[in-house]
């Protein structure tokens, strides 16, 4: 009799309690399988990267046509030729081969007169103003090949500053603001970041800055989930068993 007693007491509790295991449960496993899936989706960007980055330059207008069809066209190679406007460079703030300094994105006045953003590559922080790399001031019509950059504003995360718009200082990419702080119009909607074969006079600014390695961390993510799972399965067993092992129990002990 005290055992249906106490039994029927503990019921609601014990449901209560395989409620929430269940809930934990599903909740866990649904992220692992998120982070599964998030895991097959990077591996397939990672690959089309580095599909693009071994494909021949194209034509800015190929690219251009794409971007305008709502196409990706990040990371893709691009050929392009025209004038630059050096009076008028931006400054980004970025650390490169472990130094300080800055990505010189400089205006580039293309013959239809419309003007595109270079990333001409790294400067050290005090060769910031032009007049330290005159060397690689180049003037006179120029022909590069670099990597289509179509995301244009991406401020990472609150704790990134606001551009420094009076200091011509930028920490993170917004292509309106550069434009509108140099004072350009008819800017074509994207970045093209110089490649390692744009060599300066000079040695600056030095090309070849652009970034490949996007973090991978998918499958360590979807391993952490799962195995909380089973270690919360684990728990649930090890209790079970010890209440059964428990005198408390009508077959605790043996009895």
């Amino acid at each position: 009799m005290t055992v249906v007693t106490k039994t029927t007491r503990g019921s609601p509790r014990i449901i209560l309690t395989a409620i929430l295991v269940i809930a934990s449960l599903a909740l866990l496993l649904v992220l692992g399988t998120w982070q599964v899936e998030r895991l097959y989706w990077k591996e397939g960007l990672l690959a089309d990267i580095a599909a693009r980055r071994s494909a021949e330059p194209v034509p800015l207008a190929e690219v251009e046509k794409a971007l305008a069809a709502g196409e990706d066209v990040e990371y893709r190679r691009v050929s392009l030729s025209g004038t630059f406007d050096h009076t008028k460079e931006r400054h980004f703030f970025a650390t490169f081969e472990g130094r300080t300094g800055f990505y010189i994105y400089t205006p580039m006045a293309l013959t239809d007169g419309r003007m595109i953003l270079i990333n001409r590559g790294f400067v050290p922080y005090e060769m910031k103003e032009p007049s330290t790399r005159a060397a690689g001031e180049v003037t006179g019509e120029q022909a590069i090949t670099g990597y289509a950059r179509s995301k244009l504003a991406e401020k990472p995360s609150m704790i990134v500053p606001e551009n420094d718009l009076a200091k011509n200082i930028f920490y993170w990419k917004d292509l309106d603001a550069m434009a509108s702080n140099a004072g350009l119009s008819n800017v074509i909607p994207m970045f093209v970041d110089a490649d390692a074969a744009v060599t300066n006079p000079g040695g600056w600014p030095k090309g070849g800055v652009t970034q490949f390695d996007l973090p991978n961390n998918h499958l360590q993510y979807a391993v952490t989930w799962y195995g909380l799972a089973v270690a919360l399965l684990a728990v649930v067993f090890g209790m079970w068993w010890r209440s059964r092992r428990s005198p408390d129990m009508p077959d605790g002990g043996g009895r």
